[in-house]
């Protein structure tokens, strides 16, 4: 309907920008976006025109844009300071439009769900094909306990150390069965469910899994972070975390990620309708915030790696099954750019002597930033090499490549090569090089401009021999590291740019 100067409804609003009275269909949508009449303005456009108005003075006139279930509003509402000496503001809407809203894709529904549940998650967990822990992380303080017994039971099933709601046999249950399921944690008065994220392999079972545990309810009141206790430096525990790791990251990281959460759920519209330039606020807020936790991250991973005496775990593991779960777990981001990841096949296998989690955590990032840096529509290679005595994979993508003096510069701290704006730290390949050589081992790259780059992780190869510090224990339940572990976040997606689709750039920086 054209503003023509008819009115098809009329509302007042009171001193405290609240709705006092409204004619439909305005008073119809005031309560679908869960406002009451009388009550505060829940149209979040509307509410930003009378504020203004009552505030300056005057007559403002606005398109005004709401969500209304599936349908986006466009109306055209004029607000004025009331005239007869009362407080308030008079409403008039001139024009009604409701049209249809796109149906969402499949796929970016379930891309929202698993950002919203990755945020709210309080306990998130790195899962092998067979549901053993590989890594555990939490934060609430009612979860300690949860933690340190994972931690201490890594290789085992995470159902060991949870109730599931119906489950009286505790026997194995399929992974589709547990998704969603309540469950209750020791140590915790509050109702948890479970998400469990598949790590997804082409015409195969999932090659792993990320396990999240989400309250159904607040922390109690009062409650506080547990503070963290360090160990007093001793040869078992040589590697300290300084103070970024020990007092800024646990203080700060709880809050960023409400922080986060609460700017998902903006962005969503759980919380209700909104214009959407305010979902793209949250969005902003939302990304900032994963950036600034990975920068903490980043930070704490550096002191652990450069702290006096710093050692990793001598493991015997499969650098294959390392790089099939590396390429797993991020499969659904590379599926986002149409990237094919070509890993190792499953059957091949390379043994070699490292700690499990460190060779995970160096193949993520490498992995993951050839994700971020390659072009849409191109490939990724992992290959494995072995060869006088050393254990080699090598992580090839298909960008512009790099130059000599930007492979002399990559590995340095904070090194971005002239990037900015894509949330990295500048941190990841040096600490991924510092862990590899941590672990008898190198990280190199190979590469020419125009075509694409080699980066190269390599440890010694396991040979059968008894080894002195080798743990015997199984390749996939391997021991927890002398030094703290934090689960490795996937890298952001970069927008695309216009790269050449040639084997290169990958992980320049984080």
């Amino acid at each position: 309907m054209s503003r023509d100067g008819s009115i098809l409804a009329r509302a007042i609003s009171d001193a405290e920008d609240r709705l006092v009275s409204a004619d439909e269909p305005l008073a119809g949508l005031q309560l679908r976006c869960g406002g009451d009449l009388p009550g505060a303005i829940a149209i979040p456009a509307l509410l930003e025109t009378v504020r203004k108005a009552r505030r300056y003075g005057m007559k403002l006139a606005r398109a005004l844009k709401a969500q209304d279930g599936a349908q986006q509003i466009t109306a055209w509402a004029e607000v004025r300071p009331r005239e007869d000496g009362e407080p308030g503001c008079d409403i008039s809407i001139h024009s009604w439009q409701a049209e249809n809203l796109p149906a969402e894709d499949a796929g970016q529904a379930d891309r929202r769900r698993r950002e919203i549940d990755c945020e709210f998650a309080e306990l998130s967990a790195r899962l092998d094909g067979e549901q053993r822990i590989l890594a555990v992380e939490a934060e609430a303080p009612d979860l300690a306990e949860l933690a340190d017994a994972m931690q201490a039971g890594i290789g085992e099933r995470w159902t060991d150390f949870v109730s599931i709601e119906g489950d009286s046999h505790h026997q194995p249950m399929h992974w589709r069965l547990l998704d969603g399921a309540s469950l209750s944690v020791p140590g915790s008065t509050r109702d948890w469910r479970a998400r469990l994220l598949p790590h997804e392999v082409p015409g195969g079972e999932p090659a792993g899994f990320e396990l999240l545990l989400t309250a159904q309810g607040p922390a109690p009141q009062g409650e506080t972070e547990a503070p963290v206790e360090e160990p007093e430096a001793d040869e078992k525990t040589p590697a300290r975390r300084g103070l970024v790791g020990r007092d800024i990251a646990p203080v700060l990281r709880q809050p960023i990620a409400r922080i986060i959460a609460n700017a998902e759920t903006i962005r969503t519209r759980l919380a209700g309708p909104i214009a959407e330039e305010y979902a793209d606020y949250a969005s902003d807020i939302s990304t900032a915030g994963r950036h600034l936790l990975a920068l903490l991250d980043d930070l704490s991973d550096m002191e652990v790696v450069e702290a006096q005496g710093f050692s990793t775990a001598r493991d015997r593991i499969d650098l294959a099954d390392v790089a099939r779960q590396a390429a797993g777990i991020l499969g659904v981001r590379a599926q986002e750019k149409r990237i094919v990841i070509d890993a190792p096949k499953a059957g091949e296998g390379l043994p070699a002597v490292a700690e499990f989690r460190r060779a995970l955590q160096i193949l993520l990032n490498l992995v993951g930033n050839a994700i971020r840096y390659a072009p849409e529509d191109s490939q990724i290679w992992i290959r494995l090499e072995d060869e006088g005595g050393r254990a080699r994979v090598i992580v090839a993508d298909q960008g512009p490549g790099l130059s000599d003096d930007d492979q002399l510069r990559i590995f340095e701290k904070f090194e971005r090569l002239g990037r900015s704006g894509d949330g990295g730290s500048g941190l990841g390949l040096y600490i991924s090089r510092r862990l590899a050589r941590a672990m008898d081992g190198e990280l190199s790259v190979q590469s020419a401009p125009g075509q694409g780059a080699r980066f190269i992780l390599e440890v010694p190869a396991d040979t059968g021999e008894s080894i002195d510090g080798v743990n015997e224990s199984d390749a996939e339940s391997p021991a927890m590291p002398a030094a703290p572990f934090r689960l490795p976040r996937i890298p952001a997606p970069r927008t695309p740019g216009d790269d050449a689709a040639t084997p290169g750039d990958g992980a320049a920086e984080d």
